[in-house]
């Protein structure tokens, strides 16, 4: 058996991976970043389609104090075909996905 060549190799990788991470999200003309509150998502993207409560994570902040934040995620979309998730950690975003509509 031969091995596969690198092309049918990276393609099936993309193909495989559904989702794309991203550290920005754009808006309309507005632009919101990892980091950014949800009152800043929400002010300048509007009201998601979707949101809901994950879960929650215990954090160590800078003194060592562990505290536990609520996770949420937000779907907005589908735009262009294109629907993105955006993770919140207690009041910060943290994770931006975007996935193609089926």
């Amino acid at each position: 058996m031969f091995p596969a060549p690198p092309l049918v190799l990276l393609s099936l990788l993309l193909f495989a991976c559904g989702a794309q991470a991203s550290s920005t999200h754009r808006c309309g003309s507005a632009l919101v970043s990892l980091e950014a509150s949800t009152s800043e998502v929400r002010d300048k993207c509007g009201v998601p389609t979707s949101a809901s409560l994950v879960g929650y994570k215990e954090v160590v902040d800078e003194y060592g104090f562990r505290h536990e934040v609520r996770v949420r995620e937000w779907i907005y979309g589908p735009t262009n075909g294109m629907y993105h998730f955006l993770r919140f950690e207690g009041n910060r975003l943290r994770r931006i996905d975007s996935q193609r509509g089926r």
